[in-house]
Order: structure tokens, then sequence, then C-alpha cells
């Protein structure tokens, strides 16, 4: 199973940008589809970017032409770089790994604030 570390959370200005990184160990990275979700203070986690094996993308309606998700095998790592962003309260970002048979692993997320 493979193990995620997300990181480059913090404090963002509304409208600014941020890029996240979610480092992959463990396993074989390539193998894995990979995605990005985030979870507001009492509400459901919603993917907001996936990426394939073969560099598919997908995004969520609330980020399609801010948000950009890109892997790099060679160092294991998957990012999704947040553009335009809006005011949000504390926010979880989340790293996940879909396997061939379905099992997703989590990492333990990094928390985004999206404030003046």
């Amino acid at each position: 199973q493979v193990e995620l570390v997300e990181s480059g959370g913090g404090l963002v200005q509304p409208g600014g940008a941020l890029t996240l990184s979610c480092a992959a160990s463990g396993s074989v990275f390539s193998y894995y589809n990979m995605g990005w979700h985030r979870q507001a203070p009492g509400q459901q986690r919603v993917m907001v970017a996936s990426i394939n094996r073969d560099g598919v993308t997908n995004y969520g309606n609330s980020v399609k032409g801010r948000f950009t998700i890109f892997r790099d095998n060679a160092k294991n790592t998957v990012f999704p770089q947040m553009n335009s962003l809006k005011p949000k309260v504390t926010t979880g970002y989340y790293c996940s790994g879909l396997r061939a048979d379905l099992v997703r692993a989590w990492g333990r997320g990094a928390q985004v604030t999206v404030s003046s």
C-alpha cells in the first residue's frame, strides 16, 4: 500500500495561488490513479482534481479553470496548482491514491486557509 504525505498548506489571500504537494512511498507510484480532495469543517470530503496513470486529468466544477493537477512519476509526487483562490475557512486538502483493485490510500491532509 502506498503511503502519502501532503505538504505546502498555509494561509493565502483571496485571489492568490498555492501549490500543494503529495509525496508517495512504499509502492509503485506510477500504478496509482491520484486525486486531491478537500473537506471543510462539517462537510463531506469531495474530490476536486484527479490524474490517472496515463496523465488524464479531471476536475470538479468548482475548480475548473483555476486548478491544475500534475504528477511527476520520477519523483513520486503529485501536485495541485491552485489559482484564483476564493475566500474559505480552514479546509483540509487530502491526497489519495487509487489502485487497480479500487483500494484507496489517503494522506493525513494539509490545511489551507484563504482569507485576508
